[in-house]
C-alpha cells in the first residue's frame, strides 16, 4: 500500500463515546469534486500513538458488502499527517461525502424527539417513517461484529428540498469486533458470544435482547461465510494486523453469525 502525504489536513476531535479513551480525530477534504471525509484510529495523546479502529471500519465494510446491506463505504489508507504540527505515519479511512447537494441532515435522537408521537418507542418511530428494512439490518450487523456504538449520533437521517425523507447508509463501526485489545498478537478468547454492555439508541445496553426487538418473520436470513468471503475481507489488511487477531475477528463474526441464524429459524413462526 502506497504512503500517502495528508499533511494538510486539518484534523479535530469528534463526539466522543462516554468511557473510552483518547479522543478520535477526524477531518475532510472540500477541494474535489465530492466531499471526503477521513477518520484517524484512537489517538493515545501520552504514548503518541494509534488504534486500529479505522481497520474495523474497513473489514465491516467489506462484511456489509458481501451481506448486502446499505452501508457507506470505507477506504483504507496509509499516510503522513501532521497534528499540533508534529508529523506521524499511520493507517486511516476515508470515505465520500452520503448526503445529496440539496439534502440536509438530522441526527436520529434529535428529529425523533420532534417528530414522535405520545409514548412513541424509537423502534416505533423508525417503523412509522418507514425505516424497519435498515433498522433490522442495523440490529442484526450491530450484534454481528459486537458494535458498541451507536448511539443516537451514529444514526442519521436526510431530507430534500421537497420533503422526502431517509435513512443514511449505515456507518461509524469502529468501536466493535476487538477494538480496545492491547496486545493484538495474543489474542486469547473465550467467549466469542460475549454480550458486551453498548449504547444503542434504537434498543438498550445488550445487543442479545436487541435482538429480540425483531420481528423474525421478516428478519432476513444471513449466508455462512466462505474462505473466498475471509480472503475478501482481510485482503491487505492480513499484511497489517497480526494472524491471532485475523483469526479472531473471523471466528467472531462467523459465532455471532450462526447463532443468529439459529435463533432466527427458530423463532419464525
Amino acid at each position: 500500500m502506497k504512503k500517502q502525504d495528508l499533511t494538510f489536513l486539518n484534523w479535530s476531535k469528534s463526539r466522543k463515546t462516554s468511557g473510552t479513551a483518547g479522543s478520535f480525530l477526524k477531518a475532510y477534504d472540500d477541494t474535489g469534486k465530492i466531499k471526503k471525509y477521513y477518520k484517524l484510529s484512537n489517538f493515545y495523546i501520552e504514548s503518541k500513538s494509534f488504534g486500529h479502529e479505522c481497520i474495523n471500519e474497513v473489514v465491516v465494510d467489506r462484511l456489509l458488502n458481501i451481506l448486502g446491506f446499505n452501508h457507506l463505504n470505507y477506504e483504507l489508507i496509509y499516510a503522513d499527517i501532521a497534528i499540533d504540527e508534529k508529523r506521524y505515519e499511520t493507517y486511516l479511512c476515508s470515505s465520500n461525502d452520503f448526503k445529496k447537494s440539496d439534502e440536509k441532515k438530522s441526527e436520529i435522537d434529535m428529529y425523533y424527539e420532534l417528530a414522535k408521537k405520545e409514548n412513541e418507542s424509537p423502534l416505533q418511530f423508525c417503523i412509522r417513517m418507514g425505516f424497519e428494512k435498515e433498522i433490522y439490518q442495523m440490529i442484526i450487523i450491530d450484534f454481528i461484529i459486537c458494535n458498541r456504538d451507536r448511539h443516537g449520533a451514529n444514526i442519521e437521517l436526510l431530507k430534500d428540498s421537497k420533503g422526502k425523507l431517509r435513512m443514511a447508509p449505515l456507518f461509524d463501526h469502529g468501536l466493535s469486533l476487538f477494538f480496545n485489545e492491547q496486545d493484538l498478537s495474543n489474542i486469547k478468547i473465550t467467549n466469542y458470544l460475549e454480550d458486551k454492555k453498548v449504547q444503542s439508541f434504537i434498543g438498550g445496553s445488550s445487543l442479545f435482547e436487541n435482538l429480540n426487538l425483531l420481528d423474525f418473520n421478516k428478519a432476513p436470513a444471513i449466508k455462512r461465510l466462505t474462505k473466498d468471503d475471509k480472503k475478501y475481507i482481510f485482503e491487505d489488511i492480513d499484511k497489517i494486523m497480526p494472524p491471532a487477531w485475523i483469526n479472531a475477528v473471523w471466528k467472531l463474526i462467523n459465532k455471532r453469525i450462526e447463532y443468529y441464524e439459529n435463533i432466527r429459524v427458530k423463532k419464525q413462526k
